[in-house]
């Protein structure tokens, strides 16, 4: 092995197409003695596939603390060992951060290798124009929590990029559209799998694309949503709005007079409006 012989290796794998796995985790996979791993079973034909002969610890989200302390035995006995998640790079919405943390807080040698990871992929099929993004990952899986953070995001003025399961997909977009109204959303399903597919368009019609084939919401979800336009709303149109709605004004009326005195987009603060209502 040409690399650090005790070194924790954080080693992405592939998505869905085994072509992705680079030639430096392969050879990492084949030469470390130990593989921590997020699920044994599912990570066991990737390692037989490579000839690796390493054997397996695991550490997933439910014993991260105990791999870590194990891990960091191995380490310290002078072993390197690999760190992998089911797919993906370890640590961005996967186990993997604490035992990270635990690696470093003991003095031991962390080596991070480039690889798949299922949001900057989406990203750069997307053709979102925002300079920017910010990584949310998972959102709540509770309805009153999730619309809390997608109201605390709304402002946001930089591409925001979720990650969703597919019994949740509908409900998670439903929400989306309410809180952020007319803004582009790019539906990015089963990546560098069989039925990979990136769909773009705007988020007010992405439930009713989703609803008419019940395989749009199958498989592993990458949701990436245009950030708020420049000069959209710093926090105005929605305290003229709210101001209306208290003066009796119906949802329309509100809307469109809130539109009129602060040059917020009418449609936005009626989905605001009906936000606030419910």
């Amino acid at each position: 092995m040409t690399e650090e012989s005790a070194a924790l290796y954080v080693v992405p794998t592939p998505l869905g197409n085994l072509a992705d796995l680079t030639r430096r985790a392969e050879e990492i996979l084949r030469t470390v003695p130990w593989v921590a791993a997020e699920d044994t079973r599912h990570s066991g034909p990737l390692l037989k596939q490579l000839g690796s002969q390493a054997r397996t610890l695991p550490a997933h989200q439910h014993n991260e603390h105990e791999a870590a302390a194990r891990i960091v035995e191995k380490l310290q006995a002078g072993e390197a060992v690999a760190l992998i998640s089911d797919a993906g790079t370890p640590g961005i919405s996967d186990p993997g951060a604490r035992v990270v943390a635990a690696v470093r807080a003991a003095g031991c040698k962390v080596v991070p290798l480039p690889g798949a990871c299922a949001a900057t992929t989406a990203l750069s099929a997307s053709g979102l124009l925002d300079e920017h993004f910010l990584f949310y990952g998972f959102l709540p899986s509770k309805g009153g929590q999730r619309r809390q953070v997608l109201e605390e995001l709304r402002q946001q003025p930089c591409a925001l990029v979720f990650y969703e399961a597919p019994h949740r997909v509908l409900e998670t977009v439903a929400d989306m559209a309410t809180v952020f109204g007319e803004r582009t959303l790019v539906i990015a399903r089963e990546l560098t799998k069989l039925f990979e597919s990136i769909h773009s368009g705007p988020l007010t019609a992405a439930l009713d694309w989703l609803k008419e084939d019940p395989n749009r919401q199958r498989g592993e979800f990458v949701l990436l949503v245009s950030g708020a336009p420049a000069g959209a709303d710093d926090g105005e149109g929605e305290r003229v709005l709210k101001l209306l709605l208290d003066e009796g004004l119906s949802t329309k009326q509100a809307a469109k007079l809130a539109s009129a005195i602060t040059g917020v987009a009418k449609n936005a603060l009626y989905d605001r409006a009906l936000a606030l209502k419910s």
